[in-house]
């Protein structure tokens, strides 16, 4: 599986976001055209990359991208997405010219939105309390379902996000973990959060400790949205296990 890193800044997360969040668009491109070859075809042109090249990134011969290309064989998921992948892992060597293009148009939010993914089956807030060693404040609904996460640097977002803009956060589906870091009270991400038309699954907020303001809790009860305090040492720990929630399956080329 190709990673993709260093697409923004030298935070690797972030890149690997901004890049993800390219892949996501593309891959539902090809998946929605009329004419997969055509649409593989294309992306390939885009980012300049001969069938060669995107054959020997993949692990599968030049015949085999030939033949997705004219519609002689019709690609899966699996496919569509290692082949994505494979053309961003190009790019990434010659300096993410077009990733940062497309993930400008794609609408990321550098440096504020440090992760967005989605889990393969949904968590309860209880179950990702737990992941992040969390205590459950206000609004304490633990058997809410949650089918993502995004991991926000709130002192970033505070500043670049407008109520409207927020719903950035939101990703694929709102009904989501919007896990703040750097917050010292937890006040501003709940304040965020009500003034926002769309509410979250559950906040998580990481930096307080036990000194949570009153307010962020009121807010909490108020909306009917669960806060959560994780006690964990560090925000990298954070990163760490919230992606592990969503390691994906490696890709086995077929000849």
């Amino acid at each position: 599986m190709s990673h993709h890193r260093g697409v923004f800044s030298e935070n690797p997360v972030d890149s690997d976001y901004a890049s993800r969040l390219v892949a996501i668009r593309i891959a539902g491109d090809i998946i929605y055209s009329r004419d997969f070859g055509e649409a593989l075809r294309k992306w390939r042109e885009y980012f300049e990359v001969s069938q060669s090249e995107i054959a020997r990134e993949m692990g599968v011969t030049a015949s085999v991208i030939s033949d997705y290309e004219k519609s002689r064989r019709t690609p899966g998921a699996v496919f569509i997405k290692r082949f994505v992948d494979s053309l961003i892992s190009i790019d990434a060597k010659r300096g993410w010219k077009k990733t940062k293009d497309l993930a400008m148009l794609a609408g990321t939010v550098p440096g504020a939105i440090v992760d967005m993914r989605e889990f393969e089956k949904p968590l309860t807030v209880g179950e990702l309390s737990s992941v992040v060693e969390g205590v459950i404040l206000g609004f304490k609904d633990s058997a809410r379902s949650v089918y993502g996460y995004t991991l926000v640097d709130s002192v970033k977002a505070i500043l670049s996000l407008s109520g409207l803009q927020f719903t950035v956060l939101f990703g694929l589906n709102p009904q989501r973990a919007i896990v703040f870091t750097k917050s010292t009270t937890g006040r501003s991400p709940m304040v965020a959060v009500r003034t926002s038309p769309l509410k979250p699954a559950v906040v998580i907020v990481h930096g307080p400790g036990r000194n949570v303001d009153r307010l962020a809790i009121e807010i909490a009860k108020a909306d009917r949205v669960p806060l959560v305090v994780s006690q964990l040492d560090s925000e990298e720990e954070l990163a760490s296990r919230l992606r592990s929630l969503t390691m994906q399956r490696r890709f086995t080329p077929h000849p």
